[in-house]
């Protein structure tokens, strides 16, 4: 029974866009907002507990969140890892075993609504906010950002300029707002009318068009040297996505692989990736 609900429950929140659109389309796309952003997955889980727990470092507040940060410590450059939707910084527990053996002095947190942060809502330009915080506090000088992740340290960087970040690693990351948008209202079978009014709000409450939010567009003038990894068969991020950053990203190096998943933990890549930054 539950399962059949939770099949049907996109559908249900669909059809009340549609119904509040007839009375309200700025409701119905306020509405229509949070639901995307809403955040259901990524708490810590008891498995995941003691290896972030040994790590823990301090409590960010910043941008309305209180964000917990973790460090593994090391004598080379500094490293800020950056982790995707509905995930947390354990994800990176196989890379940063490679990355400790290159002495590297790594930083990760938990994202806003992720982890051991606080909030239950997540966007894109909230993340990069809270990622300018942490490369002021922590000056790294290396990003590395997995799925969405990678996607806002290209916006962050876009928007910053920050000139003593040296090299960006993204991961299985997308690029387009608008393919993720068309996925959400595929996704729940909401009408056109909202989509307007959503992009409507878009532009309203951030300053941008949704077809202009695009990775491809922020590494126009990126001059960092950059590392992007993306499996075709990835069914979560499209691999095109990668292809398009990379036509236009001057300074990038693109890695493609098949059939490794969206994830992408295997210790090979891990490999490589330290071997781009040592490089």
């Amino acid at each position: 029974m539950k399962k059949t609900f939770n099949k049907l429950l996109p559908k249900l929140y669909g059809a009340y866009f549609n119904t509040l659109s007839l009375f309200s389309k700025k409701r119905a796309a306020k509405k229509a907002f949070d639901v995307f952003c809403t955040v259901r997955k990524g708490r810590v889980l008891p498995q995941q507990s003691d290896y972030l727990e040994k790590a823990k470092h301090s409590i960010q507040d910043t941008h309305g969140h209180r964000l917990q940060t973790y460090h593994w410590p090391g004598n080379g450059e500094t490293i800020l890892l950056v982790h995707g939707w509905e995930s947390n910084s354990y994800r990176w527990r196989n890379l940063i075993a490679k990355l400790q053996d290159a002495d590297c002095n790594i930083f990760a947190f938990d994202a806003p609504a992720h982890g051991h942060s606080s909030g239950r809502i997540f966007y894109v330009p909230l993340y990069a906010d809270c990622i300018q915080h942490m490369i002021n506090t922590f000056n790294p000088v290396y990003l590395i950002g997995h799925s969405v992740g990678g996607m806002t340290i290209l916006y962050n960087q876009s928007k910053y300029s920050n000139l003593d970040i040296d090299k960006i690693v993204t991961i299985g990351s997308p690029s387009e707002f608008h393919e993720i948008l068309a996925h959400y209202q595929n996704l729940l079978n909401f009408n056109n009318r909202v989509l307007k009014a959503f992009e409507d709000y878009i532009f309203e409450r951030f300053g941008f068009h949704v077809h202009d939010f695009s990775s491809s567009k922020f590494v126009e003038n990126n001059t960092k040297r950059g590392l992007l990894l993306h499996d075709e068969l990835d069914t979560l991020a499209p691999f095109h996505a990668s292809e398009k950053v990379h036509a236009q990203w001057k300074g990038s190096q693109f890695i493609r692989t098949r059939g490794l998943g969206h994830s992408m933990h295997q210790v090979h890549l891990n490999e490589q990736i330290v071997d781009f930054l040592k490089s």
